[in-house]
């Protein structure tokens, strides 16, 4: 792995590493420039994801080009009704030898798609959401260590909702970022479709691997954050949260729960990490704006007078903004 002799010119580094990434998935995935900005952010701020959107938008390619175009190992799980959380995690199994064997499952793994987790009984969410916040597997006593980095995207279908398990927000809050995915424009369908129904094979570079990947990783967290800036991301998630000293008259009428500290934590890793990959050696208040809505989306709860106003979460983050 190449060493860097200043964090200046590590940083430079990874905006041109990320501007090579791009160029690469643009050659398979057609648009969606913010879904890709945001899951390459998550990556390189060691978070998760969880994409909601209608069938047929690309998910699980964009997460098989990113896994190739980073050169780490991926595996998809389908989330299904009667999945357990051995099959996600692993078993033992008697040997030959009359000695227990781990058998690994599918989370070992540097990338996983966990394909509409919201199908599979809690059980079996709990499962992966263990491994998503310790890094770490548990069976028989034993302790096994993911590979890292170990990075989970996870999708939904928000249109049809029976037979399935909704994630509990303590739950949904281990997701760095909730990404909403929207359909194509026309133009941009257009190119989907010329490209998809022709005979045409793309040969991917691969721009990073796993190390470096984890440098960049430890770099972002070592990005200095100037004071106002980190008050200005702590204030916006307090601000979220009805019936403290900082909620807006607006919060205490339309939410009956806002975002944990956590949101906090991701705001900030958030925006040093869109400050580096645009460039920038110090995040601003802009990055923390950029990241924002991914970061509180999924940890605000509505309450009835929302839902009956059609006050809508997107609309109450942008007037907190």
């Amino acid at each position: 792995m190449k060493s860097y002799s200043t964090d200046v010119q590590a940083v430079d580094a990874l905006s041109y590493a990320y501007r090579e990434i791009r160029s690469e998935i643009a050659q398979v995935i057609v648009g969606q420039d913010d879904v890709i900005k945001a899951v390459l952010i998550s990556i390189f701020s060691n978070g998760h994801c969880l994409l909601v959107g209608v069938p047929g938008l690309a998910k699980t390619l964009l997460v098989q080009t990113v896994a190739q175009v980073l050169d780490l190992s991926y595996n998809r799980i389908q989330f299904t009704p009667d999945l357990m959380p051995s099959d996600i995690i692993g078993s033992e199994i008697l040997g030959e030898d009359r000695s227990f064997k781990f058998i690994r499952g599918p989370v070992f793994s540097n990338i996983i798609l966990a394909d509409e987790i919201n199908r599979t009984p809690p059980k079996t969410q709990a499962a992966l959401l263990e491994a998503m916040q310790e890094k770490v597997v548990t069976v028989g006593g034993f302790s096994h260590h993911l590979p890292q980095p170990f990075f989970v995207l996870a999708t939904q279908n928000p249109i049809e909702q029976e037979g399935t398990y909704p994630l509990p927000e303590a739950q949904l809050d281990r997701f760095m970022f909730n990404i909403s995915l929207t359909y194509p424009s026309y133009q941009e369908e257009l190119m989907v479709v010329r490209n998809t129904t022709a005979n045409r094979k793309v040969e991917l570079k691969k721009i990073l691997n796993a190390n470096e990947i984890r440098y960049f990783q430890q770099l972002v967290r070592n990005i200095p954050i100037a004071d106002n800036v980190l008050e200005y991301a702590v204030s916006l998630a307090s601000k979220t949260r009805p019936g403290t000293e900082n909620a807006t008259d607006e919060v205490n009428k339309f939410l009956s729960w806002g975002a944990g500290p956590r949101a906090s934590q991701f705001l900030v890793l958030g925006a040093k990490c869109h400050a580096a990959v645009s460039g920038k050696y110090s995040p601003d208040k802009e990055d923390v704006q950029a990241v924002a809505h991914s970061i509180l989306r999924h940890r605000i709860v509505r309450n009835y007078k929302a839902e009956a106003e059609g006050m809508s979460v997107e609309k109450l983050i942008s007037n907190l903004l």
